[in-house]
């Protein structure tokens, strides 16, 4: 380990840590082992240092615990930065020693402690700007840090600025010309690829052939929506982000255009990041950036949102969260809060949805009539990724734009879909229908503001736009009748009184009838406490006629909208003498807001029109109530494309000029290789009549040295005391170090609780999805930090984890991933062959999992299947030479116990001997 810096004594104050393991106070400078009781009585006499206090709650069983949490500290001195929030991850970021184990802890956060007040004195400290003032605001918020911190940080000689005066303010620029229409040539692409892969590093074909293959999709194009199109296979290690990242380069510093790479996990967007910084400089000359990130506006910061609550729109902890988060936003580099680099656990030590009520999640913007415009992050991010080399996006934001018809000059027409195995799931949310109660409670939030009683900016569309009401009387008129029309949808508390058997109003009287029909038609026992479904066919006479009044009083708000937005748009071509460029940015703003809703209300519409009629063969639609632990949440009517590449090709890649599609699994793996045709039907070339080129360079790994998978024959389906037998025992003799999968959240739940105890006693920490008060980003990070660890987890976990080295070595599905048998997928299943459709499902995620186990050359481990029933067909899903053994539990934990196992029967094999 790396030589500590000397820190100060540690902190005169007690001190509390909890694990499975047990519980550890120290009072004065001794530390002893104490039950729950005692320890909870002890956190409740007097604040207690300690380190993520959700988790710590979790474990104590108390969750009004509340105490000094050296993250919250962390978070005030260092916002922006990043520390994995666990005592071993606190040791890192601070450079002092780990806690030899769980008993040391709480010395350690003595020292932690101390260390970190010890920075607030520190005429170098970075972060220093704005936190005499900050903590001004949190000791009138009685925050637990402000006393202990006030005699350690001193008062500036001057005044210091507020956050919204620090912020700098984002510049227009004209549009960009069209990018010029080059070819690139092999030659030069592999200079660039050589450049960027760096001198002495090892020369690999696969990723030259790779490169030359992404070159091609920047070739001008020669046909009006018809795209140069290519799909690429690589296989882990191929290099496959350098791979694509060199031609993309070398065309836009030729072409001067943008070209996006999208993704599918945050994961790969913070590895792009960094990738990309082999090929761009941080910034340009000018003070641009030439690599962008762009998400969605539901993942930045709004700074009117955060202003309101800085002024009272939130109270108690929230309050003080949110004096946290102005902190970060004065540190930050582009304000997003989901994923970039706010702490993900900042949020969940305050136990609100409080950070999210921070961000614009329902497309309330105000555009320039917010007085924040111009420093907003959104917009910031908006006219930075116009100009940029390079943007990466997610599928989800590249396919909203395009369906929503934004960003006109900045549509992307060079697209890289990475992680391209997800793009047909992607597209299905995308272009996807749900006319539910919880949707258009939220419509109605949007048109008439918030209900009485509720806190917050929020303001309806008639506060909106109050300003051209009275100045147009048409738009004023428009604006009446779909604020009057929109009391017809559902309010505060219609799930109760769906329950009680009183709806109000036509679309509440429908989703009554929704309910009860989902209900009476069960058979999965509704007992279960999983959502129910039922198909949209056999509906009697009284049900369609309710859909018929709830489609008509969507059509009562959706044409005065359609009204509204033809008013907006007179007012922008003869706009009145005061509306300057910011009133105009708004009423822009506004149109794209209304259209959103206007295409969503003709959905939802059409999806009622079609109650009782022929059914459309190009979609399924369904009844559904979305239930959690046993309880109703939300109710509603869905629609999905039977083929939503079918939208995707054209209003995605129409409009395109270059596109890739690329993944390690973009093809099914058959027991006849690759299964090209598949790929390319889930591409949606088929819809624009294009034969895109091909390409498959195969993994660098040497599978049959690095992996093996043991399907385990003896651990029986369903018996949950032999499931969790069976993860111990493997986490035990792998020394930790396993990602456990599984495919339903009640089975998950029962496992870690039987085990979590007595492996942390063994010094093996479980942590687990659904269990621990952490995001699934922040678990991930804490399994990488720490080789002792394992994760259990759900889908989530098993495409887009990226743990190389020594943190994961084996990955244990607990049995086959079958299709959920849901009505969509009944469907698809009829259209694409059958019991052939769920073995591609299957393969494919057998193969996303088993992708996380092998990330580098010097990678080993072990893929484990619980499940004596395997089919041997779907084996094919690992990569080829990979031994796919059939073993019993034991003969399981015999083999991954010994590390070098593979090299020595690898060895074996290769001198003839038979014993394998």
């Amino acid at each position: 380990m790396a030589e500590t810096a000397p820190c100060p004594p540690p902190l005169a104050l007690p001190a509390i840590h909890a694990s499975h393991a047990g519980c550890w106070l120290r009072r004065t400078d001794r530390t002893e082992g104490v039950g729950k009781g005692e320890a909870v009585m002890a956190a409740a006499d007097s604040p207690l240092l300690m380190c993520n206090a959700p988790l710590l709650a979790t474990r104590l069983g108390y969750p009004d615990l509340s105490g000094l949490d050296l993250l919250e500290l962390f978070a005030f001195i260092h916002p922006a930065r990043f520390c994995v929030p666990t005592p071993r991850g606190l040791a890192h970021a601070l450079d002092l020693e780990e806690p030899a184990g769980d008993d040391d802890v709480p010395r350690f956060l003595q020292m932690a402690g101390a260390a970190l007040l010890a920075r607030l004195s520190d005429a170098g400290w970075p972060e220093r700007e704005g936190a005499w003032s900050a903590l001004q605001s949190l000791a009138r918020l009685r925050w637990s840090w402000a006393g202990v911190i006030a005699p350690h940080l001193a008062r500036p000689d001057r005044a210091e600025k507020w956050l919204f005066s620090r912020l700098p303010e984002w510049e227009e620029a004209g549009e960009r010309p069209q990018p010029a229409q080059i070819r690139l040539e092999d030659a030069a692409v592999d200079a660039r690829l050589a450049a960027l892969t760096g001198d002495g590093a090892e020369r690999r074909e696969g990723q030259r052939a790779f490169a030359r293959a992404a070159a091609q999709i920047f070739a001008p194009r020669t046909r009006r929506d018809a795209p140069n199109m290519l799909l690429a296979q690589a296989g882990t290690g191929i290099g496959k982000t350098l791979g694509y990242l060199a031609p993309a380069s070398l065309w836009a510093e030729a072409s001067g255009g943008t070209v996006w790479v999208s993704t599918y996990t945050k994961n790969l967007q913070r590895q792009l990041r960094a990738e990309s910084a082999r090929a761009w400089p941080e910034r340009r000359a000018d003070g641009s950036r030439p690599v962008v990130i762009r998400k969605g506006r539901e993942n930045y910061l709004c700074l009117l949102n955060l202003e309101d609550a800085l002024q009272g729109g939130f109270g108690g902890r929230a309050a003080i969260l949110a004096q946290l988060v102005a902190r970060w936003a004065a540190y930050s580099q582009d304000g997003d809060m989901i994923g970039g680099d706010l702490p993900g656990w900042l949020g969940t030590l305050f136990r609100q949805r409080a950070i999210r009520s921070l961000t614009d999640q329902r497309g309330e913007c105000i555009y320039a009539g917010c007085p924040h415009y111009r420093k907003c992050f959104i917009e910031r991010a908006a006219r930075a990724s116009a100009g940029a080399d390079l943007v990466i996006a997610n599928h989800a934001l590249v396919m909203v734009n395009a369906a929503r018809g934004r960003d006109h000059a900045q549509r992307p027409t060079r697209i890289i879909f990475d992680e391209g195995h997800h793009v047909f799931d992607a597209a299905d949310s995308t272009f996807s229908a749900a006319l539910t109660g919880a949707e258009a409670v939220e419509l109605k939030r949007w048109l008439l503001g918030p209900e009485r009683g509720s806190k917050g900016r929020r303001r309806g569309l008639a506060a909106r736009l109050a300003d051209v009401a009275s100045y147009d009387e048409a738009g004023g008129k428009a604006v009446a009748a779909a604020c009057h029309a929109a009391e017809a949808l559902p309010s505060q508390g219609w799930l109760q009184r769906l329950a009680e058997g009183q709806p109000s109003g036509p679309l509440e009287e429908l989703f009554a009838a929704v309910r009860a029909l989902t209900y009476a038609r069960d058979e999965s026992g509704q007992d279960a406490g999983y959502a129910i479904e039922t198909e949209a066919a056999q509906l009697d006479g009284a049900f369609v006629e309710l859909a018929g009044s709830a489609a008509a009083a969507l059509a009562e708000i959706r044409l005065p909208l359609i009204r509204l937005g033809m008013r907006l748009e007179a007012l922008l071509a003869e706009g009145p003498d005061w509306l300057d460029r910011q009133g105009r940015a708004r009423i822009e703003g506004a149109r794209g807001s209304l259209a959103w809703r206007i295409d969503l209300l003709a959905a939802w519409e059409a999806l009622l029109g079609r109650m009782g009629g022929p059914a459309d063969p190009d979609f399924v639609d369904w009844l559904a109530v979305d239930r959690s632990e046993a309880r109703d949440y939300d109710v509603g009517l869905h629609r999905h494309y039977l083929d939503p590449m079918k939208p995707f090709a054209h209003t995605v890649l129409a409009g395109t000029h270059g596109v890739m599609l690329t993944s390690a699994t973009l093809c099914d793996r058959g027991t006849e290789g690759p299964d090209w045709a598949g790929a390319i039907a889930r591409s949606g070339a088929a819809h624009l009549d294009i034969a895109p080129q091909l390409a498959q360079a195969a993994s660098p790994f040497d599978y049959a040295k690095a992996a093996e998978v043991l399907i385990v024959t003896d651990v029986p389906k369903g018996d949950l005391a032999a499931l969790a037998g069976a993860y111990a025992a493997i986490i035990d003799a792998c020394g930790g170090g396993v990602l456990g999968l599984f495919t339903a959240i009640r089975r998950l739940r029962a496992v870690h609780g039987r085990i979590a105890d007595r492996l942390s006693r063994a010094g093996l920490p479980l942590y687990a999805q659904h269990v621990d008060p952490i995001d699934t980003g922040t678990l991930v990070d804490i399994f990488r930090d720490d080789p002792a660890a394992s994760l259990l987890g759900t889908d989530a976990l098993r495409d887009g984890v990226d743990v190389p080295g020594e943190s994961l070595r084996c990955v244990v599905m607990e049995q086959v991933p079958w299709p959920k048998p849901s009505i969509l997928h009944r469907a698809r299943r009829a259209a694409n062959g059958g019991s052939a459709h769920d073995d591609r499902i299957i393969r494919a995620r057998l193969a996303q999992a088993f992708g996380r186990l092998i990330r580098s050359k010097d990678d080993r481990g072990h893929f484990i299947v619980l499940s004596p029933a395997f089919p041997t067909r779907l084996a094919s899903a690992f990569p080829p030479g990979t031994p796919v053994l059939r073993v019993t539990l034991e003969e399981a934990l015999h083999r991954v116990a010994r590390p070098n196992l593979l090299e020595a029967e690898s060895a074996a094999v290769a001198q003839g001997d038979p014993a394998q």
